[in-house]
């Protein structure tokens, strides 16, 4: 399936060695204001070749809008919304057609799909596919802010090294390379992914995700509660290994008396004493701040020696991936994992009646 969403439904388009690669997306509330310099901010934001950390491939990942919005503002109608792929080199793909890379879904792909797949770059396996995400997302974004509701994701680990929540303004996280929200990590974790890049070798990440202004009661349990809209989306972005709200696994080791957040008043308003619910209740927001984090994987593509197999031949061989790929993918998904929230929850703003 190359759709999601119910109510604002998104369709990915393209692949990554392909001509193009976006998102048609459908439902989208109508007059709505776009701006398009931000939806091009924010492909920016996950394009390669940004910094010294990504992937050597570069691309100007400039939006091209077909129809869905006239004169700044969205007709109703299908939006159609994709970038141009430029700078493609397929010929290594062509040669290792046969031996499937560790980590990727080369083989598994294969078997599926009876070698029909696009099998250059990853096709729609690739990371690149995640542009639709953002773009999408970034116009979810301009209509869930009109109704106060701010989705903010940054870095909260590379590999082992942890970094705290110091700044979560949005110029902060994008104004540094790892994308993080604490100014004291930047270095050091900067540090592990050029040393990692110099001997061939990868890490991964966790991603951290704060929802503020989200009404109480949105979600629609029992199969559409909020964490469950969320996570399918979430488990959809390429390399992700795992997602937690609130305390997450922690809760697992916690007393019933110690993972209960009491209710209390504040201003007349309705609150909870400390977030261990990560902001959801009964798969319902309940006026808190929604917390959830994201796993990530190393980068599959490695410079190192790796085993596998000539299935062509059926023999095991030795290979040595090469092409441009990113040593962490973690600070490029940092906008993705942001947009692809603002998706969820406009879906689900429109479903339950809380769009203004």
């Amino acid at each position: 399936m190359n759709s999601i969403g119910r109510n604002y439904q998104i369709t990915l388009i393209g692949s990554s060695h392909g001509n193009l690669v976006g998102v048609v997306i459908d439902g989208v509330p109508v007059a709505r204001k776009i701006n398009t310099d931000l939806i091009n901010k924010a492909l920016s934001r996950r394009k390669p070749g940004q910094s010294k950390i990504t992937t050597d491939r570069k691309e100007d990942d400039r939006l091209i809008i077909e129809t869905g919005i006239l004169n700044g503002v969205t007709t109703g109608g299908p939006i159609v919304a994709y970038v141009r792929n430029a700078d493609i080199d397929s010929s290594y793909y062509d040669e290792i057609v046969d031996t499937p890379r560790p980590g990727h879904a080369d083989y598994p792909a294969k078997i599926k799909y009876n070698n029909a797949h696009d099998h250059r770059g990853g096709g729609r396996f690739s990371g690149r596919m995640t542009i639709g995400l953002v773009i999408a997302g970034e116009i979810a974004r301009q209509i869930l802010s009109e109704n106060n509701i701010n989705v903010v994701a940054y870095t909260k680990s590379i590999g082992a090294i942890e970094a705290n929540v110091v700044n979560t303004a949005r110029e902060f996280i994008y104004g540094n390379i790892i994308r993080t929200a604490d100014p004291a990590s930047i270095d050091e974790q900067v540090g592990l992914i050029m040393s990692l890049k110099r001997e061939g070798d990868s890490c991964g990440g966790i991603v951290e995700c704060i929802i503020d202004g989200l009404p109480v009661a949105v979600g629609e349990p029992f199969f559409d509660s909020i964490e469950s809209r969320i996570a399918h989306m979430i488990f959809s972005i390429p390399a992700v290994k795992g997602i937690e709200f609130g305390s997450g696994f922690n809760a697992s080791k916690m007393l019933g008396s110690e993972h209960n957040d009491p209710l209390t008043l504040e201003e007349g308003r309705i609150r909870t004493i400390g977030n261990n619910a990560g902001g959801i209740l009964g798969g319902l927001s309940n006026g808190m701040q929604v917390i959830f984090r994201t796993a990530f994987k190393p980068t599959s593509s490695i410079k190192l020696l790796q085993k596998t197999v000539d299935i062509e031949r059926n023999k095991e061989v030795d290979l040595k991936v090469r092409g441009r790929h990113d040593p962490c993918i973690v600070p490029r998904a940092v906008p993705v994992v942001d947009a692809s929230t603002c998706c969820v929850l406009l879906d689900l703003m429109i479903e339950g009646g809380f769009l203004r």
